[in-house]
């Protein structure tokens, strides 16, 4: 049985390098940049966020300043902080969405048609919504009906 060649991964070797193997291979980079800001490059070069290239530059022997760090700390919050604001509006543009789809329906009816003299909804429930919806086959594609027609030559008309 023949072997099956192992599938080349996309992303660069250095961009998957755990801590270890960065730290081993940075001294051959370090020498190599020629920018203005290591933590940026180191960052960019590995991977990694900004305040984990100024701790794993400092373990290498690189000075930075207590402000430094505090002002990366900072900027690392305010990106986590930025994300999380990002993802909860996503929620709730999708939860509106819902409801807007979803207007005219509760937990009983999927569209109410009106209500009664004395207040009840009536309309389509879910359950006769789900009877009506096409079935679907195994890839999502509605499955053909099989349709008895009759025969036109025995109606009397």
């Amino acid at each position: 049985m023949a072997k099956r060649k192992k599938k080349k991964p996309n992303t660069p070797r250095h961009k998957r390098m755990n801590r270890t193997r960065r730290l081993e291979a940075a001294p051959h980079w370090i020498p190599k940049y020629t920018r203005n800001n290591l933590v940026k490059g180191y960052s960019n070069h590995f991977a990694v966020d900004h305040l984990c290239a100024m701790y794993e530059l400092e373990h290498l022997g690189y000075q930075f300043s207590d402000e430094y760090k505090q002002q990366l700390k900072r900027n690392l919050i305010n990106k986590q902080r930025a994300t999380e604001i990002k993802k909860e509006r996503k929620a709730e543009k999708r939860r509106r969405e819902q409801e807007e789809l979803y207007e005219e329906s509760d937990e009983n009816f999927t569209f109410i048609a009106g209500y009664t003299e004395g207040g009840f909804p009536f309309g389509i429930t879910w359950e006769e919504s789900d009877e009506t919806e096409p079935s679907k086959d195994n890839n999502g594609r509605e499955e053909k009906k099989d349709w008895n027609f009759t025969d036109d030559s025995d109606l009397p008309f």
